[in-house]
């Protein structure tokens, strides 16, 4: 707990700038990069909730296109996402700009992966406890299967994570990611080309009353 509101914080400023600093030429050459194969748009800003609900504006490296189909709708995902984005994806580069994130106060280092905004009101009260820290570039259940993992058993290494949030722990997971970034395990979910939307509980969810704030 002491570590959770005194240490953690100011360790996430430290070692994100660090990181960032080292990173800074690769952030650097793929920004040029995405900016010439984007026409000028090489990060994707989504808004997702933060530490206790409040929403955030999330930075990433842009890996899908914009291509609609004849109606003006989006492309499926896995035709959006070419070559060169699933190469930055599979390395794990284009979670380099949440640095950023994580220097300004919306994220940790180490915590559960901030989803969409739409999930809020889909999660069981239980699951609803990830918000009871900042959201992390990494976390427990990234390095107990990422995306290849079901929402349920991924939710539940979030919860777990929460409850169990020591150094120790948060250091266990930085080692980890780091050899999962390697090999690129767990990229990607059985028949999607990262993960396949959270659908809720069904008849036993309980409406989560957050308040947005955007």
């Amino acid at each position: 707990m002491i570590y959770q509101k005194v240490f953690k914080r100011p360790l996430d400023i430290f070692v994100a700038s660090i990181l960032f600093l080292i990173l800074s030429p690769v952030f650097i050459l793929l920004s040029i990069a995405l900016f010439v194969h984007h026409s000028g748009h090489p990060f994707f800003y989504q808004w997702r909730p933060g530490l206790n609900g409040k929403c955030f504006k999330i930075i990433k490296f842009k890996t899908m296109s914009d291509e609609v189909d004849e109606d003006g709708i989006l492309l499926s995902d896995d035709k959006r996402l070419g070559t060169f984005g699933k190469m930055i994806r599979k390395a794990s580069l284009d979670e380099i700009p949440q640095l950023i994130n994580v220097i300004r106060g919306d994220m940790s280092l180490v915590g559960p992966r901030p989803l969409l905004r739409e999930y809020l009101g889909l999660y069981s009260p239980t699951q609803a406890k990830r918000h009871r820290v900042r959201p992390g570039v990494t976390g427990w259940a990234q390095v107990n299967g990422r995306n290849a993992i079901t929402w349920e058993k991924k939710f539940d290494f979030d919860v777990w994570y929460v409850e169990n949030l020591t150094f120790l722990l948060d250091f266990q997971i930085l080692v980890k990611t780091f050899f999962n970034v390697i090999t690129g395990k767990g990229v990607t979910q059985h028949g999607h080309v990262s993960v396949g939307k959270f659908q809720g509980q069904g008849s036993n969810t309980r409406k989560l009353e957050v308040r947005l704030k955007s």
